[in-house]
């Protein structure tokens, strides 16, 4: 199935393994690139050499084209930027929108440029600045989500931008696809159902969590870190929501100090990352400080299999999965209800 996506970035299947954090290690991304989707290795919670290690086991792994989600904020961006162009990786995705000047860096160096948006005025934007792509996610998306659902979110920004636009939030089987491309989009991102599959890291008692929950039990919170956040109900959530502010503060700098020691970072470069994530956004310095929960949070359920201890951020389709498939048996089974949806459809009336 052909589309302006499988053009742009030269995969078979227009699908997008996304980037998540503690999740999309070389082992998924790889399967998801071998299965002919697009894989998104999530960079943001690596060190620089860590990262460089990554790529390197995805390109033993895999020939084909493959991504590294990258954030436009961090105080050593350059530094991954350099590492992308000189890896020769295919795609470079955004969770924050870039800067004018890193998309052209970017671009002159043959990189497929792919922020991700939740908002028309951020695709436009993006599109303005040259990015080759967007990718656009629902209210239903998980993590870090806005309040719009898909199916009015997406035929905005289609209407808007002249660039592919991929569609996220709500997305896992075939028909949703064939949605997505009635709409406009050159194809659709997926987390939730990645994460759900044979080739993902995550420890099994956390998929057995995932694969045993309801929608309804999917929440979405501003307790971890100040923003809209759409996860698994948990203790650990209902803890968080009835905390109070002191206590939830202490919690975050514990939290801080666990990942800078696991990152690397000094004190002063958290700061400054910090300081990052304030600028454009209402938001106060108490909610930067909590911002220091979701590292760790994530990585307590996400590597550690702590579900006592550790949040899971999860799209509205948790509620909807059954199963763990391979990527490969995923995408194959994406693909043909696809096929056997569009087939399905009534003919043209006669004129």
């Amino acid at each position: 199935m052909e589309t302006p996506l499988t053009r742009l970035v030269g995969v078979r299947h227009p699908l997008v393994q996304t980037g998540m954090g503690w999740v999309a290690g070389p082992r998924l991304v790889s399967a998801a690139a071998n299965a002919g989707a697009l894989g998104i290795l999530a960079s943001a919670t690596m060190t620089v050499e860590q990262l460089r290690a990554a790529v390197h086991e995805v390109k033993s792994r895999t020939d084909a084209p493959f991504g590294v989600n990258l954030r436009a904020d961090a105080g050593d961006a350059a530094e991954r930027v350099h590492l992308v162009v000189a890896e020769g990786v295919r795609v470079a995705s955004f969770a924050l929108a870039p800067s004018r000047e890193l998309i052209a860096r970017l671009k002159d160096a043959g990189v497929v440029v792919i922020p991700s948006v939740g908002a028309r005025r951020h695709a436009e934007k993006v599109a303005a600045w040259g990015a080759d792509a967007v990718v656009v996610q629902g209210g239903e998306g998980g993590g870090h989500t806005g309040s719009v659902a898909t199916t009015v979110l997406l035929p905005q920004v289609v209407d808007a931008v002249d660039i592919p636009v991929i569609a996220a939030g709500g997305f896992f089987d075939g028909r949703g696809l064939v949605a997505a491309l009635a709409y406009g989009a050159a194809g659709v991102a997926m987390g939730t159902r990645f994460l759900l599959t044979s080739d993902s890291t995550v420890p099994p008692a956390v998929q057995a969590r995932y694969l045993a929950a309801a929608v309804k039990d999917i929440t979405v919170t501003t307790k971890v870190d100040g923003l809209p956040h759409r996860m698994l109900r948990s203790e650990l959530v209902e803890t968080l929501e009835r905390s109070g502010r002191g206590t939830a503060l202490l919690r975050a700098v514990r939290h801080a100090a666990s990942f800078r020691k696991l990152s690397g970072l000094s004190w002063a470069q958290m700061v400054r990352d910090g300081l990052a994530m304030r600028h454009g956004r209402d938001l106060s310095w108490s909610q930067v400080l909590l911002a220091a929960n979701t590292p760790m949070l994530l990585k307590a359920s996400m590597v550690e299999g702590r579900t006592d201890l550790g949040v899971m951020a999860s799209g509205q389709v948790a509620g909807v999965i059954e199963d763990l498939p391979s990527c490969a048996e995923l995408v194959e089974r994406i693909m043909a209800e696809a096929r056997a949806t569009l087939a399905a459809l009534p003919p043209d009336p006669p004129r």
